[in-house]
Order: structure tokens, then sequence, then C-alpha cells
């Protein structure tokens, strides 16, 4: 990335303002020292603005930059003290969204050890195959996951928030220096249809990461924001880690309810908010407060936008909402602003400055405009592979997202869905994605749900499962003539399921396996 494109950048969002110069030396000095890791991002918003609310959480904790880099420090130190955690070990972090979590991450880090970001929707029974998996050395968890972690090994060492705390109040002083390995960020795929991977992420080695966000999503130095999205997610990580760059203040809440949600943006007033497809779904589902939110930003990633949701949002909060697709492995690809939301309401926009992307065929050759192939992007932060040494598709730089998608004449992406979502009936190819986006239309339909199930004359038909909202019905033909209305013979699913609610994971998409138990 060219340098004067980060510089206008960055000026453009206020990180290159004037400021007292001995705090400005020792934020250029901790980058240095540090780099672009979490604990090198936290070390410069606390050099740069010690005093300035870091985050606050819905337990009524209130920290400070300076705060949270000192609890974070005397965590590391402490870990390394009674339990010998060495650079290069594994440090397992089981906890919603709240200020403990970031210093455990931030800890491990500066320890040079991996931080191992666990899944809050884990059964016991995948604690324990995670556990084992990743070889953690200590397992840092929330109190109300003591009785699922009962199964792991006995020398695993567990850290329950009360031990956390005696760990930083009791923690001898002393210094650290930047460890000879940089520490991972290890992010566990959705697993929505089988078990989770460990997908390794690299440490940013400049400014290019965050500008390929912030030049398309205003987002500014000082902002206030509130990260719904689990911080265990990539998308939710990512938000901490541009949300330290900015040094912003961080709200966060253990569990998401809308209501709580809304309250608290006008609350803290906060400018940004990150979250899930499926949160903005609910926010919509309460009455929207007065005064408004003063939202400037309501960025979203993890899964496909539903339908029309994206002009529904906006309708009532302002054009506000940008939408960023990417994944574990590739970080982003592309992202849609408000006009290209309201224009194409599933889109997912255009790759960001920096990043390449293709649509390919089988053979690894780009297809026309209009059609669908496989998507393969190549960025500054494609991941280094899983902990399994399992691999993706590369080709020239680029890497297989696992997802079908094509580019309109306008240069718009539109995601088709996972590659082995798509289901082959009566010879025909077809796109669940597409029969969900049109069933989302429906007013009476909460959320829906399309997949594939075995069939013994097609090879496969579609299923569709409906949740309704309080007091709507639906007929299933209807439901059946509505699709043919629209779309081709193939595409009508010949089982259509009401249920009462889809089930989801902790980051909000579809757990498809759950739905196929429906069929044995």
């Amino acid at each position: 990335m060219d340098l004067p494109f980060i510089v206008a950048t960055l000026t453009r969002r206020g990180l290159l303002t004037p400021g007292r110069p001995i705090r400005v030396a020792s934020q250029l000095g901790a980058l240095r020292a540090w780099g672009w890791s979490l604990a090198g991002e936290l070390r410069q918003a606390a050099a740069r603005d010690p005093g300035r609310t870091a985050v606050v959480d819905d337990q009524g904790v209130e920290l400070t930059y300076a705060e949270l880099l000192d609890r974070a420090e005397r965590l590391a130190r402490a870990i390394r003290a009674a339990l010998g955690v060495q650079a290069g070990e594994r440090i397992g972090v089981l906890c919603r969204n709240h200020h403990g979590l970031i210093e455990t991450i931030v800890a491990a880090t500066l320890l040079g050890a991996d931080a191992v970001l666990v899944n809050t929707g884990l059964s016991a029974a995948q604690l324990a195959t995670v556990s084992e998996e990743q070889r953690l050395r200590v397992l840092v968890h929330d109190a109300e996951f003591a009785e699922r972690i009962l199964g792991l090994p006995a020398e695993l060492h567990r850290l329950d928030e009360r031990a956390r705390e005696e760990l930083i109040a009791n923690a001898l002083p002393g210094e650290l220096r930047p460890p000879a390995r940089d520490g991972r960020i290890i992010v566990l795929t959705s697993g929505t249809t089988g078990a989770p991977k460990g997908a390794r992420r690299p440490t940013p080695n400049g400014f290019g990461p965050l500008v390929s966000i912030i030049d398309r999503i205003p987002l500014h130095a000082r902002d206030r924001v509130m990260i719904a999205a689990p911080l265990f997610h990539t998308w939710g990580y990512a938000a901490l880690q541009v949300a330290f760059a900015l040094r912003a203040t961080i709200v966060l809440h253990r569990r998401f309810d809308p209501a709580a949600t809304l309250a608290d943006l006008v609350r803290h007033r906060c400018e940004a908010l990150f979250a899930v497809p499926v949160m903005v779904q609910r926010l919509l589902e309460v009455p929207p407060p007065d005064p408004r939110p003063p939202l400037k930003v309501v960025a979203v990633s993890g899964s496909a936008l539903p339908g029309n949701l994206a002009p529904r949002f906006m309708d009532v909060y302002g054009d506000v909402l940008y939408n960023l697709y990417g994944s574990t492995e590739v970080s982003w690809a592309s992202i849609a602003g408000p006009a290209e939301l309201r224009e194409a309401p599933t889109t997912a926009g255009r790759p960001p400055h920096g990043t390449r992307l293709e649509i390919l065929d089988a053979d690894g050759q780009p297809v026309p405009s209009g059609r669908a192939g496989r998507i393969f992007v190549g960025n500054e932060m494609l991941f280094e592979g899983y902990t399994s040494g399992a691999e993706r598709d590369r080709h020239e730089g680029l890497l297989d997202t696992g997802d079908l998608g094509r580019i309109s004449a306008e240069g718009l992406l539109f995601v088709d869905g996972r590659a082995d979502d798509m289901i082959v009936s009566g010879g025909e190819n077809v796109f669940p994605s597409e029969v969900e986006d049109l069933l989302a239309r429906l007013p009476q339909v909460r959320e829906a749900a399309v997949i594939g199930v075995p069939d013994p004359e097609y090879g496969q038909r579609l299923a569709a499962f409906l949740a309704l909202h309080p007091g709507e019905t639906l007929d299933p033909e209807a439901v059946r003539e509505y699709v043919r209305h629209y779309l081709a013979r193939f595409s009508v699913p010949r089982d259509v399921v009401f249920v009462k609610y889809l089930p989801r994971n902790a980051t909000g998409k579809v757990l498809v396996r759950e739905l196929r138990r429906y069929y044995g």
C-alpha cells in the first residue's frame, strides 16, 4: 500500500494530529518496540492518551488506557511467575465480552504466548477437543463455564474471574520486554457444519490493514464504539484492534440484548457499533429510543445480510450501515457502504484499497461478469494456516474463501453461499442463499434458512425452515407458490418447515447441522 494513501487516510480519520511531543514520541516508541500486536496497539494508545477511558462494560467497570495496560501487564507477569507460561505456549480464553477478556489476550501477547479465542457456545465435548488439539497450557474462563470445563485434563491450569483478579492484585513488580517471538491470535472457525478448526491470525506489520478498513468505513480517532460482536470472533477481534488503534472508548456487554444495546448506545453517546447481521435484525424488533443514538457507523460482518434488512435498518437509523464480507482465513474481501446497500441490499460491495479479488472457475481461470465462480482474495492479512496443518487452496497469491460469488456489471460482489452449500437437484445447480433472501422478504417471516437434504429421485432437494413473527401464519403451498413466482422451478423448496427459532451459534450463524437433524 502506497505511503501517500496511508498518510492521507490517517489524516482524514484524525490519527495524524499534533500532540504533546513527549507523548507522541512515547507512542511511536511503543509501536517500534512492540509492533502492531494487540499489546503494541494498547501500549501506543496508553502512551498517547493515558487518561482516556478505554473500556466500559456492563458490570460497572470503567478503565482508562493506562489502567487497562497496567492490569494486563500485572496479569502477564503473574501468569509467567505462577504458571511458568513461556513464549510460544498457548492460553485459552473462554470469556464473554468484558474487560477481563481484553486483559487476558493482551497479557498473552505481552508474553509472546498464543491466545486461543474459544467460542462460548462450544459444548463440553467440543471444549475437550479444542483443549487437546490446541495444546492449551492455561484456560482463562468466566465463572459461568465452570461446569462445562470439568472434564478437561487435570494438568490444564484453570483461571476463573476470581483467580484472575487475585493474580493481578498480587503480581510482583518487574519489567516486561518484547518477547523473542510474536504471540499469535488463534481464532476458531464457526463450525456450523462440523468441528471448529484453529486458524492462526498474522500480526499486522504496519498501518496498511487499519487503513484498508477505515478508508471505507468512516471511523475516527477517539470515537466511542460499542462492540456487540463476540470478541472471540474474527469480526469482534478486528473491531478491538481498530478501536485500540483509534484510541477509542469501547463499550461492552456480556450478552447481546437489543433494548439494553440501544439504551447504552444513547447513554454512552456511541458513534459506532460493531455487530453481526442477526443483531441488526433484532434491533429492529424493539422500539427505537428517543432520542436516537448518535450513530455514524454500524459495521456488520460474519454472515450475509438477509433480504431487505439493510434498507429497513437504514430507514430507521439513517444511512450508517456498512457490510464487510470476509472470513477468519482471508480477514476482509470487500466492503459495501450505505449507497451500495440502498442500490443492492444483499451486495458485499467492492474490495477496499490494497485488496485483490478474483472470481475463478474450477481451472483457476477468471469467469465473465455476472457468472458464479469461486471467490479468491489477496490482502495483507491472509491467515497463516490451520493449527492442524491443513491449508486452503491458493492461486497466484490469492486464497480461496470457500464461497461462490459473482461480480455484477457495476463491479459489485454478490456472494451466493458456501461452495459446499450449493446442491445439485435433478441436474441443476441450486444456491440456497438465493431462496433464503427471497423468503426473508415475506412480511410474516422473522428469519429463514434453506438447506439441501437428500432426495431419492433428484439426488437433493431444498428444505426451507421458517420462523414467523408472533401471531403470523403461512401456508406451505403459498410459500412454494411465492418462490415459484420469482425463481426457477428447481429453486422451489419442496419441504417447508415452521420452527419457533433458527438454531444459531454465538456469532449468529445458523447451525446447519442442527437443521439436518430433522431428517435423521
